[in-house]
């Protein structure tokens, strides 16, 4: 196993030697130059972020799910994604899962020693059932954890598709990706604390393959949230603004077809758009593959 002295990530950084000494200005400027750094190192690696998405598309389009695996930071930034997907693009909670080691209650409190288990990873996954159809993206800022590694080898042996995201370059986990995607970001400001640029880097990538991923699952029309699980007052409000915006409905008329449809928004925004009935905006949707503008294209020809 890689000695930790020897990777970037826990590299001394030459100009807070004297961080306990600076005044809060000075380490908030200090910390918001580093910052700009992350956008840099994830330019240096968007090929590898779009053959990530290649592959999840790929995978989903197929029935196949997207898991996450992370242990400490990694596991709980992959969570983070993973619990937004539904609200935002009405998923299924099963369609894009974390899993952290030490599992849900590693959420809250460190469970020290999980990441270790080689075997944890594994079994995790094999709980999951999971197939070749799947999508396996393992995070870890130092690229070594034992339980991602495990879990990428399994998931390699299962024929799933395998991601490695990192902040070291050749790292140990890389080895068992289909798919490197290894941002460098470079000595964190307070020693090894990967929660700082590692981590923020890490959840601008994730932010990218899922969304990019909805949008060419035909989850987004325009730049719009069409397929927004409308669960509360603010997200119901939304739809019907959706709506108005795409079709110049009146807001009254926007809540009218929503209600029809139980507030799918794809489904409002067909039915006005092509000026059909519930079930023929269905059939639409359905041969269209979900994306609106194929829909409406259908019934124009």
């Amino acid at each position: 196993m890689e000695r930790m002295t020897k990777l970037t990530t826990e590299g001394y950084h030459p100009d807070t030697a004297n961080l306990d000494l600076m005044s809060t200005a000075e380490i908030v400027k200090l910390m918001n130059e580093e910052d700009k750094k992350i956008p840099q190192a994830i330019a240096k690696v968007l090929p590898a972020i779009e053959q990530a998405i290649i592959a999840v598309v790929q995978a989903l389009k197929n029935g196949g799910r997207l898991f996450y695996v992370g242990a400490g930071t990694s596991g709980r930034i992959g969570l983070l994604d993973a619990v937004e997907c539904p609200p935002t693009f009405s998923t299924s909670p099963k369609l894009v899962q974390a899993i952290l080691a030490g599992g849900s209650e590693a959420v809250m409190i460190a469970i020290e020693g999980a990441e270790d288990d080689l075997s944890l990873g594994e079994a995790e996954l094999k709980k999951q059932q999971l197939t070749n159809r799947d999508v396996v993206i393992g995070i870890a800022a130092s690229g070594r954890t034992p339980f991602v590694k495990g879990a990428l080898i399994y998931a390699q042996q299962q024929g799933a598709k395998t991601i490695s995201l990192v902040s070291n370059a050749h790292a140990v986990i890389s080895q068992y990706a289909d798919i490197k995607i290894e941002v460098i970001t470079g000595p964190e400001i307070l020693t090894g604390s990967t929660r700082l640029k590692a981590a923020t880097a890490h959840k601008q990538i994730l932010n990218m393959i899922t969304t990019a991923s909805m949008i060419k699952l035909g989850k987004v029309y325009k730049n719009l949230m069409v397929d927004v699980h409308a669960s509360n007052f603010k997200l119901r409000e939304r739809a019907k603004h959706i709506v108005c915006e795409v079709t110049g409905v009146t807001y009254s008329q926007a809540e009218r077809v929503l209600e029809q449809t139980n507030f799918q928004v794809k489904l409002a925004i067909v039915m006005l758009l092509t000026n059909t009935t519930i079930e023929e905006a269905t059939e639409l949707l359905a041969q269209s593959e979900g994306h609106v503008r194929r829909a409406v294209a259908l019934k124009k020809y």
